[in-house]
């Protein structure tokens, strides 16, 4: 009997020895990899947040190394990699991908993956805290400034650069999360395609899997939605074609030698022609209108196709004894056969003279009844975003990512507005890669990052301009667009609308929850899937 007390007692300590040491074996192995996952493009990853429960719990890697993205073709879909380095820093990071293939051997070749490690900048003067169920994220360090790894001109490697994209070291228990765009190619056969990433480092390599659905439909080349997002400087070719890229129209300031070419490859959809009357809130002053013969000479240079339009005038609500001037400037615009733009709220003596009115969420709700009204004749209203209106999607680098797909794929679809508009892309303040310009209307109102979506090239090494975090989350609410105006086409509005409204209604009510959204837009898409079979 003592025998046998004696033998569980030794068998007991043997075990408990055994899974200590089995222990300390697996958490040291653990405390040397770096750790990796992957995540949502719609998360913004802290610099220090941790990583997922699962990695901490050890969990097997293959569930959080594996992302599943569904697309069409001709559409981006987007995802982010993240490397926490482990205890003794990580060193000589960098991260390949493979082509993806589907089981009857068919592939997207990974030149159509773009990589970008997210560069973080620290906000020191916060956007006002506003609306409690949309807070912003306050002081601290923001990923907004994309690098690419190759060079998007020529698609070699990157040589010499100040911030150079990859290889790069990490500090212990840091974040560097990488962005990677997905692009379908139109050639794509619909299916479900494989592939991987790697990391390496000098911790050796860790590799995780892409899985992507290929819905058997096509994003339209040129958005259905209008735009205008300016360039206040010339930043060449690049910058106008970046932005075109993104689904969005920049101010043509440079021409291109091939227009039908941008046409057809970028989707270049609208003109705003280099006519403005000065007139803006602070002025209220408009300059005499340009001669019809002057407005036609400017219009022959573009194709008649395009819709080609003078903004003429901006925020001129609290102006006075304007109208006369506006009609003038619209008898003119109207008679060269142009469209005339104006950021107002509707006012019936000038229903007559503007085509299409730009309105913020302050506006919009100010001027229902008057929207409704010039919507019934047949003018387009295009929305742009505004900090009085605490309740909507706001767009400073501190506010949360849903703030910038929202409004133009859900609240824009369920309130019939068919643009977007933003004033700027190019606020660089001297050194743009580690300040941003902070936009101020007095004593904590400050907003930063607004007027600047793109950064300069030079100091990544590349010629031009590279995108932000927020240009490719804006990107996603343009293509998110289409999704309604494809089953529009199949005669499915009400149903698409119905959808759309469970994710934004109107700019009171919308989600803060990319999950949801991003559900719908699965619903969506698999519905116009089902459709075109």
């Amino acid at each position: 009997m003592f025998s046998s007390f004696f033998k569980t007692i030794i068998l007991a300590l043997i075990t408990l020895v055994a899974i200590v040491f089995l222990s300390r074996t697996s958490e040291s192995q653990y405390s040397n990899q770096p750790l990796v996952w992957t995540t949502s493009a719609m998360e913004a990853i802290e610099r220090s947040q941790s990583a997922p429960a699962a990695i901490l719990k050890g969990e097997p890697s293959s569930q959080i190394n594996t992302i599943q993205l569904m697309a069409a073709r001709g559409e981006y879909e987007a995802f982010q990699i993240v490397i926490q380095a482990p205890k003794g820093n990580l060193a000589n990071v960098n991260v390949v991908v493979s082509d993806l293939k589907n089981r009857d051997g068919a592939i997207i070749d990974h030149k159509n993956i773009t990589l970008y490690r997210e560069h973080y900048i620290y906000v020191e003067h916060p956007s006002p805290q506003g609306w409690q169920a949309n807070p912003t994220l306050g002081v601290g360090w923001y990923a907004d400034a994309l690098i690419p790894f190759l060079d998007p001109d020529t698609g070699e490697d990157i040589q010499g650069a100040e911030l150079d994209a990859v290889p790069f070291d990490l500090d212990a228990g840091t974040n560097q999360p990488i962005w990677v765009d997905v692009f379908v190619p139109r050639s794509a056969a619909p299916g479900e395609y494989q592939g991987t990433f790697t990391v390496e480092s000098d911790r050796g390599k860790s590799e995780g899997q892409i899985n992507l659905t290929v819905w058997d439909f096509d994003l339209p080349i040129k958005p259905s939605m209008n735009s205008f997002f300016d360039i206040w400087k010339d930043r060449g070719i690049q910058a106008q074609t970046l932005l075109l890229q993104h689904k969005l129209m920049p101010s043509l300031r440079l021409k291109y030698k091939d227009q039908q070419e941008v046409i057809e490859r970028w989707g270049l959809k609208s003109v705003r022609l280099p006519f403005w009357s000065g007139a803006n809130s602070q002025t209220c002053e408009m300059k005499p209108a340009p001669s019809m013969q002057n407005l036609q000479d400017a219009a022959s240079r573009y194709q008649s196709d395009l819709l080609i339009y003078v903004y003429s005038a901006d925020e001129i609500d609290k102006c006075h004894d304007l109208e006369q001037t506006i009609k003038q400037w619209a008898k003119n615009i109207h008679e060269a056969g142009i469209k005339h733009l104006v950021v107002m709220k509707p006012k019936p003596e000038l229903y007559d003279a503007i085509d299409i009115w730009v309105v913020q969420p302050q506006m919009y709700q100010e001027a229902t009844p008057e929207i409704a009204a010039v919507m019934q004749q047949g003018d387009q209203v295009w929305f742009y975003t505004g900090h009085k209106a605490k309740y909507s999607p706001q767009w400073q680098i501190d506010s949360a990512p849903i703030n910038f797909r929202i409004p133009q794929g859900w609240i824009a679809q369920s309130l019939d507005l068919t643009g977007v508009l933003y004033w700027r892309v190019d606020d660089w303040t001297d050194n743009p890669w580690q300040e941003v310009p902070v936009y101020s209307q007095g004593k904590n109102r400050e907003f930063p990052g607004e007027g600047m979506l793109i950064y300069p090239g030079e100091k990544v090494g590349i010629t031009g301009v590279v995108p932000s975090m927020r240009l490719k989350w804006i990107r996603e609410g343009v293509e998110d667009y289409e999704y309604i105006e494809i089953l529009k086409q199949f005669g499915l509005e009400d149903w698409a609308l119905k959808v759309s409204r469970t994710v934004g209604a109107d700019w009171k009510h919308w989600t803060k929850n990319p999950q949801q959204l991003e559900a719908a837009r699965v619903k969506l898409g698999n519905k116009i899937e089902q459709l075109s079979r």
